[in-house]
């Protein structure tokens, strides 16, 4: 073996050694949790209720930077993207409590279920999933049983 290839050789064992040994829970303690990310409480939350908001480049792709709060659906994706990738001060500058709390319903099912459960403690919103559409009987939805949902193990 040359000099090179040993060389090559040692890097290559010292990367899998290093990567073998490190752990996947000191590999996730590095990000930032939940609790870290919200504000403290709901009253903690001042965005807007009407208008354009134009999210920052660390939020959104390109070209998808722009959400008109007044529209329903727009607004809730971009709630669902701040509520999953925004830090503190982009949760309480973006997210209007009043519209945080009339859409939760619909919002909560898209979410991590860990992020969904840190939301409903910190901002005190109704842990109850969205309810039947309009024209829709409220029992079309199977009730969950005590394993929960149906088709579920």
């Amino acid at each position: 073996m040359t000099e090179s290839e040993w060389r090559v050789t040692a890097r290559r064992l010292a990367a899998s050694v290093i990567i073998g040994r490190m752990s996947l829970a000191r590999l996730l303690a590095r990000r930032v949790g939940h609790g870290r990310r919200l504000p403290d409480g709901i009253e903690d939350l001042r965005g807007p209720a009407s208008g354009v908001i134009v999210l920052p480049r660390h939020l959104s792709w390109p070209g998808m930077r722009e959400f008109d709060v007044t529209d329903g659906g727009t607004r809730r994706s971009m709630y669902g993207i701040v509520l999953t990738q925004g830090q503190r001060n982009d949760v309480k500058r973006f997210l209007n409590p009043a519209l945080l709390r009339q859409d939760w319903p619909l919002i909560r099912v898209s979410l991590d279920p860990a992020l969904r459960r840190w939301c409903e403690r910190r901002f005190g919103l109704d842990a109850r999933p969205a309810p039947a559409r309009p024209g829709e009987p409220a029992s079309a939805a199977p009730a969950p049983g005590p394993a929960g949902p149906a088709g579920r193990r």
